[in-house]
């Protein structure tokens, strides 16, 4: 979706808006101390805090890079989830057949095996967007006060409704009970659908090269499965966070007392200068409060580098800008059950909430 860049720049704001009022405070009291109450030693060398804040940029760059490359990651195994789904419900429309039987099937019970198989696919991904949306100690994003605020609290389905709730109507009773009784109940669910395909093609409803086609694609939907329980189970290294964190603080709490002397210095050059009229000299004694604003602006970009490298790191937690698994899980769905004939009245509706959309 393409978002107006003064839309997006006034929720951007809205998002950071604690810490802009912080800044303030920040920045306006070292300068008060300097120029109001006289203390024209407190201040720092600008060399120094310039270093710092180099380092930082390199380190904060680092980090939104590595962020970004689980986002994009995750994103993309997705897209594989998307592209094997849509290839399992072509093979099961091609080889799901009465070719091979000696029991000739009517159209009815292969169609109920082909819709049986799609179900459990889809129970399958149900199972495993519930995993993905489990809480971890490291995901604070959407448990922020701050973040839940600015961002707009979003709907996420798992934490609304329970993986039991969202199962009913793809599985039976007995396969449904086997399933919430595992400790991995994605990987149950794929186990079951391996253990189906056995038994059709011992029925003769698959032949030997199909079976071990499904077994192929079993394999893949395995290890996208893996993928995506990788990025979710190890978090981005907490050192690398952490010491980013402080690096920030330290250089947007040093940045007021080495800006207001070179302020304070450039307003007294203005000063001397004989063509400066009463506004501008007015202006060139107070220059030194300059420091405010730029203090500001400046602390304002690295802070807002850092939280954008925040929530990116982990990307199925539920936050507006992670990866929208329960929209595509449903969009998966719709295009699996239409592709092999299953009744529109009885297939879902797409998701149209901004929270969980793809745009």
């Amino acid at each position: 979706m393409y978002i107006k860049p003064v839309y997006s720049l006034k929720i951007v704001l809205l998002w950071t808006r604690m810490y802009i009022y912080f800044f303030f405070l920040l920045s306006i009291v070292p300068v008060f101390l300097y120029d109001v109450v006289g203390l024209k030693w407190l201040y720092l060398p600008w060399l120094p805090i310039g270093l710092i804040g180099t380092s930082l940029a390199f380190i904060t760059g680092f980090k939104n890079n590595a962020s970004y490359e689980r986002l994009w990651e995750a994103r993309k195994i997705y897209g594989g989830i998307v592209n094997t789904s849509r290839l399992l419900a072509t093979m099961v429309n091609d080889f799901v057949t009465n070719e091979f039987t000696q029991l000739e099937r009517s159209d009815a019970e292969i169609f109920n095996i082909k819709k049986t198989i799609i179900m459990r696919h889809i129970a399958w991904m149900t199972s495993l967007r519930h995993a993905l949306r489990t809480k971890k100690p490291w995901e604070t994003t959407v448990s922020s006060k701050s973040s839940n605020k600015d961002m707009g609290t979003i709907e996420i389905k798992e934490h609304k409704f329970s993986l039991q709730e969202e199962l009913d109507g793809y599985l039976t009773e007995d396969e449904k009970e086997y399933i919430l009784s595992m400790t991995n109940k994605q990987a149950a669910c794929i186990n079951l659908q391996s253990k189906h395909f056995k038994e059709l093609k011992l029925e003769g409803l698959i032949d030997d090269f199909r079976h071990m086609e499904f077994k192929n694609l079993i394999g893949e939907l395995l290890t996208l499965q893996g993928k995506v329980e990788r990025i979710k189970n190890f978090p981005y290294p907490r050192q690398f966070a952490t010491l980013n964190l402080f690096f920030a603080w330290i250089f947007m709490i040093l940045l007021p007392f080495g800006m207001m002397h070179e302020f304070n210095e450039i307003g007294l050059s203005l000063a001397r200068d004989e063509n400066t009229n009463l506004i501008n000299s007015l202006i060139a004694k107070n220059f030194v409060w300059m420091t405010v604003p730029i203090s500001i602006v400046i602390s304002w970009v690295f802070m807002l580098m850092e939280r954008v490298g925040d929530v990116s790191e982990n990307p199925f937690e539920g936050s507006r800008n992670d990866v929208s698994i329960t929209t595509i899980s449903r969009a998966i769905e719709i295009d699996i059950r239409e592709m092999i004939g299953d009744d529109k009245k009885a297939i879902p509706k797409p998701y149209t909430n901004y929270g969980d959309t793809e745009m």
